[in-house]
């Protein structure tokens, strides 16, 4: 026999702390962490646009 009640309970335990550990993965990290995320994005950032190539007058595009 299975207790509809208790059943209902432990889904809806269950379901919370499915949606913590969301919270706690999206909102959980410390100041520092985020700050160094966004440290580490900026100079991918930097680092990628350095490596771009300008194009030039043998692309035959007229600049003016």
């Amino acid at each position: 026999m299975v207790n509809l009640r208790l059943a209902r309970k432990r889904r809806d335990r269950a379901a919370r702390e499915a949606e913590a550990e969301r919270n706690r993965f999206e909102h959980g990290r410390s100041k520092a962490e985020r700050d160094l995320a966004r440290a580490r994005n900026d100079k991918a950032v930097r680092d990628h646009d350095a490596s771009r190539r300008e194009p030039g007058p043998e692309t035959g595009k007229d600049d003016g």
